[in-house]
């Protein structure tokens, strides 16, 4: 679905090509199943657009990919819709149209990327919590993201490679900003094949995202997060 360029070091890129050993992965997130109460997303079946305010940065070991442009936005059978009824308990989930990547670089000259978002094996969602603080999870269905790589290096990235994975982030709803959802280095499983320079001993990927979120409904109207 999505074409874009990784911006990969050459620094890291050579380090890596004499051992990828001393890599430094961070751990995959525990999920902790929310302990707090319901959650309720308002205006209640209003449809929202999500865009990244400023660069999307995903860190695969030594493949860095900045992007400028990323968003997902209302789609077919309700995709990208606040639910009419409050979650009484728990997170309140949203299904979302696959996010879209465009605009991004690398400083590694001749190298191609190609990168396919889908939801042939399940739904991707937004689950937001109402608390102290409210959390947000961006959930990425299995085989959900796929990046390939061709030129210097051709090598294959799938991420929740072989169960749906959550990235954990927060819920900014600074009144003086519009709503997002923030992702600071959410760690999400990945499998990397490919030649030993791919670095197919990376077992975690790292997302660093700010995506603010309209009301495409109703634009004078702000999405909110507040219990059931």
């Amino acid at each position: 679905m999505i074409t874009k360029t990784l911006r990969l070091s050459h620094t890291v890129l050579a380090a890596a090509c004499l051992t990828l050993a001393s890599s430094t992965l961070l751990p995959t997130a525990a999920h902790a199943a929310p302990t707090a109460g319901g959650t309720t997303l308002s205006p209640a079946g209003h449809r929202f657009a999500a865009v990244a305010d400023g660069s999307v940065v995903l860190e695969a070991g030594p493949i860095v990919v900045t992007c400028t442009t990323s968003s997902t936005l209302p789609g077919a059978e309700g995709r990208n819709t606040l639910p009419d009824a409050p979650s009484p308990t728990g997170p309140a989930s949203v299904r979302i149209s696959p996010p879209v990547f465009k605009d991004c670089t690398t400083d590694a000259p001749g190298l191609r990327i190609a990168v396919e978002t889908n939801e042939q094996a399940g739904p991707w969602q937004v689950l937001l919590q109402h608390g102290s603080p409210t959390t947000a999870r961006l959930s990425i269905p299995t085989g959900g993201f796929v990046l390939r790589t061709s030129g210097l290096l051709a090598c294959t990235a799938l991420a929740a490679p072989s169960a749906p994975a959550t990235a954990d982030g927060a819920w900014d709803a600074d009144e003086r900003k519009t709503p997002a959802l923030v992702l600071d280095r959410a760690p999400i499983p990945v499998r990397v094949t490919g030649s030993f320079f791919c670095g197919t001993s990376v077992t975690t990927a790292n997302i660093t995202a700010r995506y603010a979120v309209h009301d495409t409904t109703d634009p004078t109207r702000r999405i909110t997060v507040g219990g059931a």
